[in-house]
């Protein structure tokens, strides 16, 4: 899937390391679900970004 021009993944919130290879973003791993939300509220208000759930486990913070 492509990348829309003015939109840039800030940062990868999950439960899995393993599920994230490769990439520019910053990867923060969470002990459980409580905590990955907890990670991915506070870095999208810092960064002024969206949170969006891949529904495995993954939360990616966009900047569109």
């Amino acid at each position: 899937m492509a990348q829309r021009e003015g939109e840039t993944i800030v940062a990868v919130v999950t439960l899995d390391p393993e599920k994230v290879r490769g990439g520019g973003a910053p990867v923060f791993v969470a002990s459980g679900p409580e905590e990955r939300e907890k990670i991915a509220t506070y870095l999208s208000r810092i960064m002024d970004v969206q949170v969006h759930d891949l529904e495995n486990g993954t939360y990616v913070l966009v900047r569109h």
